[in-house]
């Protein structure tokens, strides 16, 4: 989650971040957009949404909201909306759909359900009354169901006769992925995380040890949804049913780390609310809450496989306030004994959050020592060496496409490794 800043350079990071986006004052009686959703009439999102075919996404959510007569048939749409919006972005991550930009653009997926959102957010019935908490409601289900994470597919791990495996067991992956993300510095942005869950979603792996099949959901780049508790709603009713799952998202040029231990700790970075929030990670129960949580996966196999061209690191660094000290400390081999988090191994931003709150589910439900979990983070998506102004380049290129399509295969040779050694 590019949770390590000096991948791209502080100051380069923050550009654009200090002042919210702009929003046109709302029509009176309805809400404003948010600071996210103000980006979309910028030019790069309207091309991206024009050369996917998913501009049409958005008015046709308004057309039908004007149609509905209940809040209950409002809940049924923004639902079935939002899972059509999901499995229309995993088709075309898969090549079942074809439009103007290459297929493993996840881009298309952000931008519309932004449109989405706006569309609800401002959306005044004209056949009954909507509170406010009811139309909470309804964003939050369009959230959910946009996102795959009311349509993840492991009732069985039993492979169906027929389906080009034979009988027996087929292991069950749960991997998640993120939105684009300091999108003030380059609009243009993609994420390599939530363009692997689109590739992978669905889809069986062949491992040495059997097939695998994957099942994937995407979270937004925000403080306050993780705080609301959006991560362990997600994810609690499939942990218990899967046999190894891995949150990931970007994080350094040109590698791929598998983070071993993840810090309670929030280090207030920007989100993509141009929120910053900073302090010990706030979950439930916070007496029994600890400062550490550590990866299961397979770490040593997967760095020591041939998955892809980018290297892959067992990283164990962290950053402490050791037991009994007042000042943050860097250990490049774990925490000791007693010490605050300030950064686990994959930072203090949203990317170490995810897998300290499933990390720390895992082991709440009593599954550290049978299921294999933790964070992968992969390279950083980069544009091409003639592409990289924000305000004047495209928003493709050939040299971007490779370098995306390369972290998707290599994150399904990782799964593969883990699913073997498991």
């Amino acid at each position: 989650m590019l949770s390590r800043l000096g991948a791209l350079g502080v100051a380069a990071l923050l550009t654009g971040l200090g002042v919210p986006a702009s929003a046109s004052a709302a029509p009176a009686g309805r809400t404003a957009p948010t600071a996210e959703e103000a980006r979309l009439d910028r030019a790069a999102p309207q091309e991206i949404l024009r050369r996917s075919g998913f501009d049409s996404v958005a008015p046709e959510l308004a057309d039908a909201l004007d149609k509905v007569r209940s809040y209950d048939q409002a809940q049924r749409l923004v639902v079935r909306e939002g899972q059509s919006l999901w499995r229309r972005a995993v088709d075309r991550a898969q090549g079942k759909q074809q439009s103007g930009l290459s297929k493993d653009d996840d881009r298309p997926l952000y931008w519309a359900r932004l449109g989405m959102t706006r569309e609800l957010r401002q959306w005044e019935p004209n056949r009954f009354a909507l509170t406010d908490r009811q139309r909470d409601r309804l964003m939050g289900a369009l959230e959910r169901s946009s996102r795959g994470q009311d349509t993840v597919d492991h009732r069985s791990g039993k492979q169906e006769k027929g389906k080009g495996h034979g009988h027996g067991h087929v292991k069950r992956i749960l991997v998640t992925g993120f939105d684009p993300f300091t999108l003030d510095r380059d609009v243009r942005i993609s994420n390599p995380s939530g363009a692997a869950a689109l590739a992978l979603d669905g889809t069986t792996i062949r491992t040495a040890d059997g097939p695998a099949r994957v099942e994937a959901v995407v979270f937004p780049v925000r403080w306050d949804d993780f705080a609301d508790g959006a991560v362990e709603r997600a994810l609690r009713p499939y942990l218990p049913r899967v046999d190894l799952f891995t949150t990931i998202s970007q994080g350094r040029v040109g590698k791929f780390d598998i983070e071993r231990t993840n810090g309670a700790w929030r280090g207030g970075f920007a989100d993509n609310e141009n929120l910053s929030r900073t302090g010990t990670v706030p979950v439930r129960d916070p007496a029994t809450q600890p400062q550490w949580t550590s990866t299961t996966l397979p770490y040593k196999e997967i760095v020591a496989a041939k998955t892809g061209r980018f290297p892959v690191y067992d990283n164990t660094s962290v950053t402490e306030i050791p037991a009994g000290g007042s000042e943050p400390v860097v250990r490049l081999d774990g925490p000791t004994e007693g010490s605050a988090a300030r950064a686990g191994g994959g930072g203090d931003y949203l990317s170490n959050e995810i897998a300290y709150r499933a990390t720390l589910l895992r082991d709440r439900l009593g599954l550290h020592d049978r299921l294999p979990g933790g964070h992968v983070h992969t390279p950083v998506l980069q544009f091409g060496a003639g592409n990289t102004d924000p305000a004047t380049g495209e928003v493709t290129d050939p040299e971007f496409v490779r370098n995306r399509l390369d972290i998707i295969a290599q994150v399904r040779g990782i799964l593969g490794v883990a699913a073997s050694s498991s």
